[in-house]
């Protein structure tokens, strides 16, 4: 009778990042942080632009200037261009980080990819099911179910910036792959519930642009001169065509290569995304944030968002549904696959991340725009409601990350820990016998100097304690 195999071995989840995974996820977060920086700076530039006595009526005025050409269907307020333009940016991005986690991520392995998926799912549908419950017992309208689904990543890693930089690197990439999964669900549902209309002409144009940029990335055509003009048809094409023309944004960053080949240090997905996400965290989203937050804040409003169904849907699933359903999720999938939570984490720690994510601001107010399309006071209301809600998931976030942050400064020390100066941190060496060598060298030659400091400071004792002892025969022989 032959022994059946032994089980494998349960994974850890929110364990310690490979070499790679880690350099990249913190390239990535150091430029999310300081787009998330000046997206917190934009907001709040547009609310005192927007509430400040004698400027709140060049605001709307600014916002609602129309350019652009005409005979294209491109003619646009500015307010437009930078939620359907700028965001398309961000959305290249988006799917550029998505097709990335999807070939060499977390997403590649389907063991590692069910808890980012399955809480990033959990963490929409909870929210939105709050928001259905709050407005049918209050009497609202559903159409804003969405708003809450969220998570802005680049406002809550400038939230960690500021709390924080001793966070461990798999809790920073777990709300980094949660985003993406959130950013593609968010895209999924622009597409399907706010589309209304279709010009089926324009659309199979966008589509024809996009097999062309398909194909002359296969046959590795080079040069931005070509794909950039390319981009800009497509884009134009899918916005006239009825579909939200960020969708273009993302399906062509999906279609980049980011796998690297033999002899190449970088993918092209990954060369691109290095030049175009400055631009995206930097330029594109707090422009969309400062046509966007300026919302007028009074003491009515405020009060108006608790009262008012839809704001206060908004709000509880930003704050309660985001943190209950990524948490949840979470703990489902460590509770019924053979995920197991790291040694040195506790469920606390993913609670605090999953309060974070309820930091909705980009997404949430662009599908607002959307889901209350011509309805401007309610569509104020509820970015107020986003604005509230993410300032109170950011407070109570900060309140629970601060309280372990004791424990996360000891473990990044562990992790950044580098004793034979290599570049690269010790714990990533441990198999390595040519690293275990260089710390014998290492501490052979530290030995050697506590044994020569040793050596000079007996010497030096023995030199004390002889004179005192000739002091005192001299002393004597006086006496």
């Amino acid at each position: 009778m032959t022994a059946s195999p032994p089980p494998p071995p349960a994974r850890k989840a929110f364990g310690r990042l490979s070499l790679p995974e880690r350099n990249f996820v913190a390239e990535a977060l150091r430029t999310e942080t300081v787009g998330g920086v000046l997206l917190l700076v934009a907001a709040i530039a547009a609310l005192l632009w927007a509430n400040l006595p004698g400027l709140g009526h060049s605001y709307e005025t600014v916002g609602h200037f129309h350019l652009g050409p005409e005979a294209l269907g491109l003619n646009l307020s500015i307010e437009h261009w930078a939620a359907d333009g700028l965001l398309a940016i961000f959305f290249f991005v988006a799917g550029i980080e998505l097709k990335r986690e999807l070939v060499a991520g977390d997403l590649k392995d389907p063991s590692k990819a069910v808890l980012p998926v399955v809480a990033a799912l959990c963490g929409m549908a909870v929210p939105a099911l709050v928001y259905i419950l709050t407005v049918v017992t209050g009497g609202g309208s559903t159409a804003g179910w969405a708003v809450p689904t969220a998570t802005d990543i680049a406002f809550a890693l400038a939230v960690l910036a500021v709390i924080g930089t001793s966070l461990p690197s798999a809790l920073r990439a777990f709300l980094l792959t949660l985003a993406v999964v959130d950013d593609l669900f968010a895209i999924l549902i622009i597409a399907l519930f706010f589309t209304e209309t279709l010009n089926f002409a324009a659309l199979g144009g966008a589509v024809a642009g996009l097999v062309v940029f398909w194909l002359l990335l296969r046959k590795g055509v080079r040069g931005w001169y070509v794909y950039v003009p390319l981009a800009l048809v497509i884009w134009g094409l899918m916005y006239n065509s009825g579909v939200h023309a960020t969708i273009a944004g993302v399906t062509m960053g999906l279609m980049l290569r980011c796998s690297r080949r033999e002899g190449e240090e970088h993918s092209p997905g990954e060369h691109i995304e290095h030049l175009v996400r400055p631009l995206s965290a930097g330029v594109a989203v707090p422009l969309f944030a400062l046509f966007s937050a300026g919302v007028v804040i009074s003491g009515g409003a405020l009060r108006d968002v608790f009262t008012q169904p839809e704001t206060l849907g908004v709000l509880l699933g930003l704050v309660v549904g985001k943190a209950v359903g990524i948490f949840g999720g979470t703990w489902l999938t460590a509770r019924f696959t053979r995920a197991s939570l790291s040694d040195d984490l506790a469920w606390a720690d993913v609670f605090a991340v999953a309060t974070l994510a309820g930091i909705g601001f980009t997404v949430s107010l662009l599908i607002d725009e959307l889901a209350f399309a011509g309805d401007t006071a309610l569509t104020d209301e509820v970015k107020a409601a986003v604005l509230l809600g993410s300032l109170i998931a950011a407070l109570l976030a900060t309140v629970l990350l601060k309280i372990r942050n004791a424990k996360y400064r000891r473990m990044w020390e562990e992790e950044e820990r580098d004793e034979d100066a290599d570049g690269v941190p010790d714990i990533y060496e441990q198999d390595d016998p040519e690293y275990h060598l260089r710390m014998a060298a290492l501490h052979e030659r530290k030995a050697a100097e506590h044994r020569r400091l040793a050596e000079e400071k007996a010497a030096a004792r023995h030199a004390v304690a002889e004179g005192a002892g000739r002091a005192g025969d001299e002393g004597h022989r006086r006496a």
